[in-house]
């Protein structure tokens, strides 16, 4: 459908290629064991992340810095959980789950076969809101580094997704236009909405059940692509 017109192809990361939730969950399991915060593992992550992408929205909108995401999205899962840590160790476990986090490396299914497909076809890039010591690493040890030519991340630029300036720059740092772009991502809000806003093609990646809508196409597995690319 976009083949036409496109050249460039932004994807988002988390959540869109690599396996966030996965990542994320073994990445709890090795910290909350090496700290001794003996909850159920199920129980924490099922308050865990809805929790995470409430903080992760209030980050995006610039409510709440990097430091209060890390120490907040867990002290409220604790809470929650009426389970008492204290502020020791919630730092603590707020610093190894960065530490940790980029050496799980699942991609969500069908990620080598899509970017195999479109890497002779297209320019491929990354436009993410995660922070910049971390998503390189994830890349690299996912090895998916080498399919894309610009990484922007939200540090880098200042701003977070859908703050037009973060695809301003995308945009100018591939060389490329919105009439000649396409982005892929997860978050309605952050991905399609704010790509959208400055003329890119925009595919959402239903990754979080999300109602069905007019925005744009939808699609449930990354195999789709291929039918718009």
């Amino acid at each position: 459908m976009f083949r036409d017109k496109v050249s460039d192809v932004f994807f988002d990361l988390d959540h869109t290629l690599w396996d966030f939730e996965r990542n994320s969950a073994l990445t709890f399991e090795k910290i909350l064991e090496k700290h001794d915060v003996r909850v159920d593992l199920p129980d924490f992550l099922e308050i865990y992340i809805p929790i995470n992408l409430a903080f992760w929205k209030l980050y995006r909108e610039e409510k709440i810095s990097k430091t209060e995401l890390r120490y907040q999205r867990l002290k409220t899962v604790f809470d929650e959980l009426k389970y008492t840590v204290s502020d020791e160790i919630i730092d603590q476990l707020a610093i190894d789950y960065i530490r940790y986090l980029s050496s799980y490396n699942h991609l969500l299914p069908n990620t080598i076969e899509v970017l195999e497909y479109l890497k002779p076809k297209y320019k491929l890039h990354i436009i993410t809101n995660g922070f910049q010591e971390i998503q390189e690493k994830k890349m690299v040890n996912a090895k998916i580094r080498d399919y894309f030519d610009q990484i922007i991340n939200s540090e880098m630029a200042g701003v977070k997704k859908p703050n037009p300036i973060i695809f301003h720059l995308a945009l100018n740092s591939a060389n490329t236009t919105s009439e000649n772009a396409i982005m892929i991502g997860d978050s309605l809000e952050a991905d399609i909405l704010g790509a959208k806003a400055v003329g890119l093609h925009t595919l959402h990646f239903n990754a979080h059940n999300d109602p069905k809508h007019e925005i744009c196409h939808m699609i449930h597995d990354l195999s789709e692509i291929k039918s718009f690319l």
